[in-house]
Order: structure tokens, then C-alpha cells, then sequence
């Protein structure tokens, strides 16, 4: 049975990394943090770019465990993992890295927005604690950023055609943890349902999706996964 699995923000809350939109949401908290995981807001600001590199310098991901539900995921045969998250906790779980199709990308790369020079997070931070305010790209000037697609800038094309190549050729399409509000990571819902498959989603409150959906599910995620992930396997 071919399996395809959209995850969102919901199945690492049980890891400590709270989600951005859930009734603990970090933007239900403080609205104005959506600025600093928005393109220009990014860019146009070195303020928001210091508090944007010191929220991810005091993301609970950089150690978080794995739960049970990433556990069970990976252990699911020749499953892709279609993952709006940044904070890699599937890999960790044991998916292998070339069945994870991370849609934002991940908050432990970063890249200069001029040049395209790699270097890593950790080494911007490491520079704003050393006392720079707003680390620029050593080789060109520009200004750096995390590798994850921050709100207003596109998807990587060659991820989301990965994305829709694999909800489209499974059989079963699972929502994990995801309100289904960002597009384009909402249609794969769609695009699945549309081409046959199976569609079960998991999640604590209700989608504008639901009704495409066999089977809905709101048990908690840590419970949720590992019990569907069995009745995958039989």
C-alpha cells in the first residue's frame, strides 16, 4: 500500500515546539511574531531580522525529541513525508532524508538572499551573541536568512512538484497535525482525493477540507498516528 503523509506544526507541539496557529498558538500569544518569519518584512527591517534570528536561536527544536507519531511514520514502508515543518524531527525519527519533502525548508541552513552563499544558523547566531546586530553574508554583503521559506516568498518548484507527484500516486493520503490554511500545501488534499486515494485527517480541530476526508480524526496525535500507522501495516 503506497502512502503519502502531510505533516504540520501540530505533530511536534508534543515534542515542546508549540505551533504558530492552535489555541496555544505562538500568533494567538503575540501577532506581531509573524513578522519575523515574513519575507518582507524580513528584508526590509535589520530589527526584525535580529528578533527573527534570536527566535530561532530560542526554538525549543534544537532539542526536541522526536514523539511518537514521527516514530511511527518512519517506521510506515516506503512512505513519503510532505512536511511544512522546519524543525527536522523526521529525519531524526528515522524517515530517510530522500523521503521527506520539506515544503519550507529547515531552520538550521541559512543562505545569503544576494549570492546564494551556504553557511548555517548556528554561525549567524553565534555572530549576533558576539555582538553584530545584523550578520551579513561574508562573501558579497548581502543579507542572510534560514533556509526555510518564510510567508510571501515562493516554494522551492522542485519540492512542491515532488509534493504533488506523491499525492497523486498513493493510494492513502494522511493529514498529520495541519489547519490546511496555507496553500499551496492544502490543495495536495485535493489533488490526492481527486486521483483516488484515501484521505484520513488527523488533527485537533476541524479543516475547510474535512469533507473530503473518509475519515477524520481528532484523538491526539501521539495516539492518532501510531494506531493508524498499525492498521497501515496489517
Amino acid at each position: 500500500m503506497t502512502v503519502t503523509v502531510l505533516t504540520g506544526a501540530g505533530i511536534s507541539t508534543e515534542s515542546g515546539i508549540p505551533d504558530y496557529r492552535g489555541p496555544n498558538g505562538l500568533w494567538r500569544a503575540d501577532p506581531d511574531q509573524e513578522k519575523l518569519v515574513t519575507y518582507h518584512w524580513y528584508m526590509g527591517d535589520p530589527e526584525i531580522r535580529r528578533r527573527s534570528w534570536l527566535f530561532r536561536r530560542d526554538s525549543p527544536a534544537w532539542k526536541a525529541e522526536p514523539n511518537a507519531a514521527h516514530h511511527a511514520l518512519a517506521a510506515l514502508p516506503d512512505a513519503w513525508i510532505v512536511t511544512q515543518n522546519v524543525d527536522g524531527l523526521h529525519q531524526r525519527a528515522g524517515s530517510p532524508q530522500e523521503r521527506v519533502l520539506e515544503l519550507h525548508g529547515n531552520m538550521f541552513g541559512a543562505v545569503c538572499t544576494s549570492c546564494g552563499a551556504a553557511s548555517t544558523t548556528s554561525e549567524a547566531i553565534e555572530r549576533i551573541l558576539a555582538g553584530e546586530d545584523d550578520p551579513a553574508c561574508h562573501a558579497c554583503g548581502g543579507i542572510l536568512k534560514t533556509t526555510t521559506v518564510m510567508f510571501g516568498q515562493s516554494l522551492d518548484q522542485a519540492v512542491l512538484a515532488g509534493a504533488v507527484e506523491a499525492a497523486r500516486g498513493c493510494e492513502v493520503f494522511v493529514v498529520v497535525g495541519t489547519s490546511l490554511q496555507v496553500r499551496p500545501a492544502a490543495t495536495l488534499v485535493s489533488i490526492a482525493a481527486e486521483a483516488g486515494a484515501r484521505v484520513v485527517i488527523v488533527n485537533g480541530e476541524p479543516t475547510a477540507y474535512d469533507h473530503m476526508a473518509d475519515e477524520v480524526i481528532h484523538d491526539p496525535i501521539g495516539v492518532a498516528v501510531p494506531r493508524l500507522c498499525a492498521s497501515l501495516t496489517v
